[in-house]
């Protein structure tokens, strides 16, 4: 019997995913007459095809309220330091856009260790790359953690994106859907093997002499077993050096949560992020 709500639960959840992936590919004409990005846009473009070497601090704070249910609301993941490589794969066809993320925590019992690691690679057919952006899909998989601060098991999902480049804006959304062991930051109870929906939409304009503004990193998630809500929302700072051999990105943010109330799992109170990203075109 439980086997078959987790396989529901997993159709109910694949279903949900069909109208993004319908929008994706219907944005594929109204973008191919873009221009092409240049090196400050694609220093900012997670899914261009560049080399990427990423390296990020953050640190939490969290609401203290009640949940409906009278208990306190549970407080997430205090600090942690993020790694992330991109490491592009072009062929005829296609090109293949393995992302890795690294992040060691802490909680605030002070225990720390490694989160559950997330290695995902997107699928690009070169038909749905119009130059200033595209549309990629691919399969996530997450690796164990340390007991402390993350789950000790497998997981494996997909993720989508769709991005663009429009004068000085550059924009697009980021979703990853998955089952079994999930990013503790977004921990929320409940019986399935299914984790929340992650959607992650981005929006960066670019004000001149390198200089941008962005709402950072905003992954909104709605979890399947609760049918609940969570939005955050921040603004992020940065400034884009271009260099002959690659760029440089570096930026600072800060985040709150927007939406939270019903949510079953803990919630941004503030949260601050300095990231320093390098990037570098293939064959460099």
């Amino acid at each position: 019997m439980n086997d078959r709500k987790n396989t529901e639960r997993h159709g109910q959840a694949a279903r949900g995913w069909m109208p993004v992936i319908a929008a994706a590919v219907l944005l594929l004409p109204v973008a191919a007459t873009a221009q092409e990005q240049d090196a400050e846009s694609k220093a900012l473009d997670s899914t261009a095809t560049q080399w990427q070497y990423q390296f990020a601090y953050q640190t939490n704070e969290y609401k203290n309220d009640l949940l409906d249910n009278g208990q306190p609301r549970p407080e997430g993941l205090t600090d942690y330091l993020q790694l992330r490589i991109v490491a592009p794969m072009p062929f005829e066809s296609f090109t293949l856009l393995p992302r890795l993320t690294i992040r060691h925590y802490e909680n605030s019992q002070g225990q720390s260790g490694l989160g559950n690691t997330e290695l995902f690679g997107l699928i690009i057919p070169k038909k749905w790359d119009w130059g200033s952006g595209r549309v990629g899909i691919g399969p996530l998989v997450t690796f164990p953690g340390d007991k402390q601060v993350a789950r000790d098991e497998w997981g494996y999902g997909f993720a989508a994106a769709v991005v663009n480049t429009s004068g000085p804006w550059f924009y697009g959304l980021l979703f990853t859907q998955s089952w079994r062991s999930l990013d503790p930051r977004t921990v929320a109870p409940g019986t399935s093997d299914t984790n929340p929906l992650g959607i992650a939409p981005f929006l960066n304009y670019r004000l001149g002499k390198g200089w941008y503004i962005g709402n950072g990193d905003m992954v909104a998630t709605y979890d399947w077993n609760s049918k609940k809500f969570y939005l955050p929302i921040g603004v992020r700072v940065g400034k884009v050096l271009v260099r002959d051999k690659g760029s440089w990105n570096f930026y600072a943010e800060y985040q709150t949560a927007l939406i939270y109330k019903d949510w079953p799992g803990s919630a941004i109170d503030s949260s601050v992020r300095v990231n320093v990203t390098y990037t570098m075109p293939v064959g460099r």
